[in-house]
């Protein structure tokens, strides 16, 4: 199984490997647990990938969120 290094935050924004039909590949990430909710950057369109997915089809981050108290 794939690993992501870094840690996942909320207000985090990814490209993704594959363009969204809309022709986007930028999503900001709105929901971290067992799936990953994202919202593209271009078209707003919500979706949830299972982390799996999520993982083998990240490419880079573009802008870091900010950690919580929580997650320190």
């Amino acid at each position: 199984m794939i690993e992501i290094s870094a840690p996942l935050y909320v207000g985090d924004v990814v490209e993704m490997r594959k363009p969204h039909p809309c022709g986007g590949k930028q999503w900001e990430i709105v929901r971290v647990g067992a799936d990953i909710g994202l919202v593209c950057q271009t078209c707003k369109r919500r979706v949830l990938l299972p982390r799996r997915d999520f993982a083998r089809g990240v490419k880079r981050f573009i802008r870091r969120g900010a950690a919580t108290e929580s997650d320190a």
